[in-house]
């Protein structure tokens, strides 16, 4: 399969490189940026809309750009590279993901058009305290009355859901199932109690109290969009993974090579030279899974299967390579003045994002018994 991009999308990757570089090229900058709320830089997002890359995945008509999955991949591998806290995958893809997929045509013209236009800062509240990464709620129940709705509960954690202007939530109907609603984020009953999240980022915790709320899209249940919206997400924070990943290994790499111990540069020591050749392998392997799920995405295929494949790797890519970016540079690699540890402790966050290596697993040995048997020649048994 070819992976390589055409001239357009590496156009893209080198326009969206050199924007990114421009901002958090100094990883200090980052480190003054995420002290303080709302944990990223509003004139950054400002020039990500100005590039269109706040909507590069939606239709022409709602302001978007009408680009693929593989064009959004690029775009989060170069914000992993310098750990760009703009919410790009959590505002674009997760969020505008579910209004392009499930809105109508009016909400999608209001809601994508300020969010292309980077106008608005939308968020998914869905994660609810106990659950375990499932597409249905439980914990919001929604209840309509005269034709009108209200959403009562709690939902933590909300990545950026004290700065959102306003919410994408997922709540229990009354007649069963989970249903999508759209909240202003200045609503009555509306309270968000904004934090810090280990890798600098913010979530909050948003509580419902009869906050009136509209039906995204013709309502129902849409626990199989949330789903689909769930597993698109978690393909793009595998490649904000590897891009993540990539920048680790190349800064330890660089460290080796200048280094001294005993009088000579620790790449000198074979056994360390091995460990970089370790990381390099497992870097190659999730970049390949996560090309892959795109290529899925694109095609319309299992688009959850192939999420749960990519994000299985990827936790266990991230773990290793920032673990050993970390030993490898010693004690300094765990100070707050290196960059290394912040890398780790952003792989370590995207891990518990929308479910975990062992979740993956999980969800993936539970589909064993389904896959075709296939002989050696690639051939599947009759």
């Amino acid at each position: 399969m070819d992976f390589t991009y055409d001239s357009e999308q590496n156009d893209l990757r080198e326009a969206v490189a050199a924007l990114l570089a421009r901002a958090y090229g100094d990883s200090e900058v980052r480190r003054k940026v995420t002290k303080n709320d709302p944990g990223f830089d509003e004139k950054v997002w400002t020039q990500l809309a100005e590039m269109g890359l706040l909507g590069l995945p939606f239709a022409e008509e709602h302001g978007g750009m009408g680009a693929g999955p593989v064009e959004v991949a690029i775009v989060a591998e170069e914000i992993g590279r310098v750990l760009a806290p703009e919410p790009f995958i959590e505002a674009v893809v997760l969020a505008g993901g579910l209004v392009d997929a499930v809105g109508t045509d009016a909400q999608k013209g209001e809601l994508l058009g300020a969010l292309a236009g980077g106008t608005s800062v939308p968020a998914f509240a869905h994660a609810e305290i106990g659950a375990r990464w499932t597409a249905s709620a439980s914990a919001v129940t929604a209840t309509e009355a005269g034709g009108s709705w209200t959403l009562s509960g709690v939902k933590e954690p909300v990545p950026h859901g004290a700065r959102a202007d306003v919410l994408v939530v997922s709540a229990a109907l009354p007649g069963g199932g989970t249903g999508l609603f759209v909240v202003n984020g200045d609503a009555s009953g509306l309270n968000r109690t904004g934090y810090r999240n280990i890798d600098g980022t913010r979530s909050a915790k948003v509580r419902f109290e009869g906050t009136p709320a509209t039906q995204l899209g013709t309502g129902g249940d849409q626990t199989d969009a949330i789903e689909r919206a769930l597993a698109v997400a978690r393909i793009a924070y595998a490649h904000e993974s590897v891009g993540a990943m990539d920048t680790a290994l190349r800064t330890t790499t660089e460290y080796l090579k200048t280094r001294k111990q005993f009088g000579v540069t620790l790449n000198k020591f074979q056994a360390l030279n091995f460990r970089a050749a370790d990381m390099y392998v497992s870097l190659e392997l999730a970049r390949s899974i996560a090309l892959w799920a795109s290529v899925v995405q694109l095609s319309d295929g299992d688009v959850v299967t192939a999420a749960d494949r990519a994000r299985l790797l990827t936790s266990r890519t991230g773990r290793h390579i920032g673990k050993d970016a970390i030993q490898l540079h010693g004690g300094i690699g765990v100070t707050a003045e290196y960059k290394v540890g912040h890398y780790t402790a952003r792989l370590t966050a995207i891990d518990h994002l929308l479910g975990d290596g062992d979740f993956a697993a999980d969800r993936l040995a539970a589909k064993v018994g389904s896959y075709p048997t296939v002989d050696p020649l690639g051939a599947p048994y009759a």
